[in-house]
């Protein structure tokens, strides 16, 4: 039964109970749950009512049920990582694992075997990726990712984007980040200023439900995007939470109301116990074709699987080309065919 306000977060069983988040009858084996994977609910997504937000973030007794597929480290981050913290999978790229703790926990998380509560990014361990950034020119652009960054306080932040600028061979940063929107109060005026400089800081804000971005997100958007900081999407394509044309349709013509571009919609990874999650390959294809004659350019992502074991993201169609003899024929939006040749 609900006791009053909700706090910051809710890390608890028995928080979550008394707000009717959870059933009682359950506990035990979400217990087992929550000793697998750690909880925490922030009080802004708490409070939003929707079976497909709170899907994301509240424990669920399948997640015990781990497949043959599923992988501790289902994208390869250790295999591409020549300094602790960092992962240089592209040439030009290179991801920085500035924190291990997140605002939320996503039930589906990729990374759910290594977040936690502490584990921010060493001194010591940034001075190494900062020396590996140094001796490697070809990384033009570092990514900030976690975890999620933004928990860390602007004044490090603050310290840590001067360490890179000073480097003077980066042209771009980015920040991946769920905070504009599980908890929106922390894109303060601080953080704002520390993120408005000369080098380009761009920012890919993960969300997955409509009614995920509230009036508090919208604000925390307006605020970033006032202060230049050009706003992109990433969604995960998840089984009874967005996985069908309607759901997405809903969420991308929201996130461009917003001045939020939307950039990917991933598969769902191989991470363990995320199979209640997961669809088929050619369930996210039929998705994306029946959005292809729906939705603006400018609001549709690129549809991607990121290959287990390391080997990179690639898009995953729908297709539009087939060949015939010499000639091609090709799908329009409302799936009819046409030829064309191209010599």
């Amino acid at each position: 039964m609900k006791t009053g306000p909700i706090p910051e977060a809710l890390t608890r069983l028995d928080a979550l109970e008394r707000e009717g988040l959870t059933d009682p009858a359950e506990r035990k084996a979400l217990e087992a749950v929550a000793a697998e994977f750690r909880v925490r609910v922030s009080s802004a997504m708490a409070t939003v009512p929707t079976a497909g937000v709170r899907a994301q973030f509240l424990p669920d007794v399948r997640e015990l049920q781990v497949r043959p597929e599923e992988l501790v480290d289902p994208i390869g981050d250790e295999v591409h990582a020549p300094v602790p913290g960092l992962t240089h999978r592209y040439a030009d790229r290179a991801i920085l694992h500035a924190t291990k703790a997140c605002e939320v926990y996503c039930r589906f998380c990729f990374r759910r075997e290594t977040v936690g509560e502490s584990g921010h990014l060493g001194e010591a361990e940034f001075d190494r990726v900062v020396d590996y950034l140094g001796r490697t020119p070809m990384v033009r652009e570092v990514i900030f990712t976690g975890g999620d960054p933004l928990v860390l306080s602007p004044r490090r932040l603050g310290a840590m984007l001067d360490r890179l600028e000073g480097l003077g061979t980066l042209e771009v940063v980015r920040f991946h980040t769920r905070v504009p929107v599980v908890a929106p109060g922390k894109v303060t005026e601080a953080l704002v200023r520390v993120l408005d400089r000369a080098l380009p800081v761009w920012m890919v804000v993960h969300t997955n439900h409509p009614d995920e971005i509230t009036e508090a997100a919208s604000a925390a958007l307006r605020r970033l995007n006032r202060a230049g900081v050009p706003l992109l999407s990433q969604t995960v394509l998840l089984k009874g939470v967005n996985a069908d044309a309607d759901t997405l349709e809903a969420l991308f013509r929201k996130l461009i109301r917003n001045r939020v571009k939307p950039y990917y919609l991933h598969h769902p990874d191989l991470a363990k116990g995320t199979g209640h999650f997961r669809v088929t390959l050619a369930e996210g294809q039929a998705i994306m074709a029946a959005l292809r004659g729906r939705l603006t350019g400018i609001a549709q992502p690129l549809y991607v699987l990121d290959i287990p074991g390391g080997h990179g993201k690639v898009p995953v169609g729908p297709g539009y080309l087939r060949r015939d003899g010499k000639a091609w024929i090709v799908t329009d939006p409302r799936g009819a065919e046409h030829p064309y040749r191209d010599l």
